[in-house]
């Protein structure tokens, strides 16, 4: 893909996260490569882990995940829901806000292994938000860092198996703006 398209493409997606998560009430910690990172803090909402896996499903479907005309973008999410250090880091004159630990670093990989128009909630995250989990398939995976399995749940918002390409819609709906 050519850059100034691979730009355009990457802005859009930027455009979407942000939207939704200022929309949920969460925070932008930062865009890293083609990932967006949010946070939800217990101070700031209640039910937080409930409202990442809300803000999950409404970004897949910005995305165009459970569309007729199928997503846009080959996306996947990872949520995780325990202690982290939220705050500024670095010298004074070049702080930076952001989440660091390990609850962090597990719903980062959680997202790394997310399939398109997946969202894998860690069991801890499930159990705090509340979710009926009757029949939500399970499944367990090696998180490097982690001597044991994780267990997630799978959240999908499936895209039609005639249109799963990479770039603007034939419409030219950007539901991100």
């Amino acid at each position: 893909m050519e850059a100034a398209r691979f730009s355009a493409l990457m802005n859009r997606f930027f455009r979407a996260g942000t939207h939704v998560l200022i929309d949920t009430d969460g925070l932008i910690d930062k865009f890293v490569g083609d990932e967006v990172v949010g946070l939800y803090l217990p101070a700031m909402v209640a039910d937080h882990p409930r409202a990442a896996i809300e803000a999950a499903q409404k970004l897949l479907s910005a995305l165009g995940y459970g569309d007729p005309d199928g997503p846009w973008l080959p996306v996947g999410v990872g949520i995780h829901s325990g202690t982290a250090f939220v705050g500024s880091v670095g010298d004074p004159s070049v702080a930076d806000f952001t989440a660091m630990g390990d609850t962090v670093n597990v719903a980062a990989r959680l997202a790394s292994a997310a399939k398109a128009g997946e969202i894998l909630v860690s069991d801890a995250a499930w159990k705090r938000s509340g979710i009926d989990a009757v029949s939500t398939p399970t499944r367990k995976l090696e998180v490097k860092g982690r001597t044991a399995p994780v267990e997630v749940r799978v959240l999908r918002v499936d895209a039609p198996a005639q249109s799963r390409a990479v770039g603007p819609r034939a419409s030219g709906a950007d539901p991100g703006s």
